[in-house]
C-alpha cells in the first residue's frame, strides 16, 4: 500500500532513540513551525495549538503511558532550542533528553563534530544546558551536561499521605522540582516491592505534596511546580557507593533511566547534607539497572539558596525511525491511555 491510498490529515517523521532504556522520540519533520522568540514563549504555543501533536506521538497506539518526546529546532551552528514532550505536558528539563540529543545532533551532522568532545547548548525551559558529546575516530560516544543551578528547597518537611501519615520529605530542584523519600520511609523496598505498589505510592506523594507545601522557584515562576517523586534505596552517602532510585513523573509516568534532572537533584540534595563534596563522582542506577554518573563541579547561589553545578553522565544509543499518520476517518483521533 502506497501513502496515496488512504487519506490522512497528520504525517509526521520521528527518530527514535534511548538513553539508559528511557525513550526519546525526536519530531524530524511534519510539526508546523513554532511561534515565540524565546523558548518559554514556544512551549506556550505548543501547549496552546500543537498539543495534538505531542498526543499524537506520546499516547497509545503509536507511543505509550511512558513514551517521552522532543522538539528540536537550531538556533546557531552549536546551539539549539528544545520542548521536551510526556504523558501529561512538557518538561522544564530532561537529562535522559539531552544526554540523547548530543549525539543525534552530531551524528546527523546537525553540527561539526570535534574531537576528543563536542560542545553544544540547548536551551531548556529551564535554562541553557551546556552538553559535550565525546568523538574520536568519526564515532561519537557517551555524553555529559552541565546542569542549570540546583538546590534544596526544603529538608524533611512533614507532608500527610493518604494510606500512609505523616512522612518527612526532602524537596530538590535538579532542573524540576522533586520529592526525595527513601523507600523504607514508606514501607516499600526497591527490590521487591512490585512496581505498581511503587507507583501508586510515589504518586500519593506527589499530589499530596502539591496540596500541602507551597513550591516557588526564587527566579522563575513557571518553574514553581512539583514534577515528581524520586524514591531512593536509602544509600545518600558517597561511601555508600552505587546508589538505585525510581523516578515517578508527570502523570505517574515511570523513567528507565536515572533520571538527569532526579540525579541532578539528588546530587544537590547529598551535598547539602554533607554526604558529598565538589568533584566526587556518584553513580546512580536505574529501575532496570542503567546507570549515570553525577559530580558537582562547581557552588553559586540561586535567590537565597546555595546551590551547585552538577555534571551529569550517560549514553544514549540510535532505535529506530518513524512515519506515523492520523487518518481523518480515525476515531481514536490523537490516541488514548489506559489509567494506571
Amino acid at each position: 500500500m502506497s501513502e496515496g491510498d488512504f487519506m490522512h490529515v497528520i504525517k509526521v517523521t520521528t527518530h527514535d532513540m534511548h538513553t539508559g532504556g528511557e525513550p526519546l522520540r525526536i519530531i524530524t519533520s511534519g510539526l508546523p513551525d513554532l511561534k515565540g522568540s524565546t523558548i518559554l514563549e514556544k512551549r506556550v504555543y505548543a501547549k496552546q495549538h500543537l498539543d495534538h501533536y505531542r498526543r499524537l506521538l506520546m499516547n497509545e497506539p503509536r507511543g505509550h503511558k511512558d513514551m517521552y518526546g522532543a522538539i528540536l529546532f537550531q538556533e546557531k551552528p552549536n546551539e539549539f532550542g528544545v520542548l521536551f514532550l510526556n504523558n501529561e505536558g512538557y518538561s522544564p528539563m530532561c537529562g535522559h533528553g539531552v544526554i540523547a540529543l548530543g549525539r543525534y545532533v552530531v551524528d546527523y551532522g546537525l553540527v561539526k563534530p570535534v574531537s576528543p568532545e563536542t560542545e553544544i547548548t540547548f536551551n531548556c525551559p529551564c535554562g541553557p544546558v551546556q552538553t559535550y558529546v565525546e568523538y574520536n575516530n568519526n564515532s561519537s560516544g557517551s555524553v555529559h551536561f552541565e546542569s542549570v543551578p540546583a538546590f534544596v528547597y526544603k529538608l524533611g518537611a512533614e507532608i500527610v499521605v493518604p494510606k500512609i501519615g505523616k512522612v518527612l520529605i526532602d524537596v530538590a530542584y535538579g532542573g524540576a522540582f522533586y520529592a526525595i523519600i527513601s523507600d523504607k520511609d514508606v514501607s516499600l523496598d526497591l527490590k521487591s516491592t512490585p512496581l505498581t505498589e511503587i507507583i501508586d505510592v510515589a504518586g500519593r506523594i506527589t499530589e499530596a505534596v502539591k496540596k500541602q507545601l507551597l513550591i516557588l522557584h526564587p527566579e522563575r515562576e513557571e518553574l514553581s511546580f512539583l514534577y515528581g517523586t524520586i524514591i531512593t534505596d536509602g544509600k545518600d552517602k558517597f561511601t555508600d557507593g552505587t546508589t538505585t532510585n525510581i523516578c515517578i513523573f508527570a502523570d505517574k509516568e515511570v523513567d528507565r533511566s536515572p533520571t538527569g534532572s532526579g540525579v541532578t537533584a539528588r546530587m544537590a540534595l547529598q551535598w547539602k547534607k554533607g554526604f558529598i563534596s565538589k568533584n566526587e563522582i556518584k553513580e546512580f542506577k536505574s529501575v532496570i539497572g542503567t546507570t549515570f554518573t553525577g559530580r558537582i563541579i562547581d557552588e553559586t547561589t540561586v535567590g537565597d539558596f546555595p546551590a551547585v553545578i552538577v555534571e551529569v553522565s550517560g549514553m544514549a544509543y540510535h532505535t529506530g525511525d518513524h512515519t506515523f499518520y492520523l487518518e481523518y476517518r480515525d476515531e481514536l483521533k490523537e490516541g488514548f491511555q489506559l489509567p494506571r
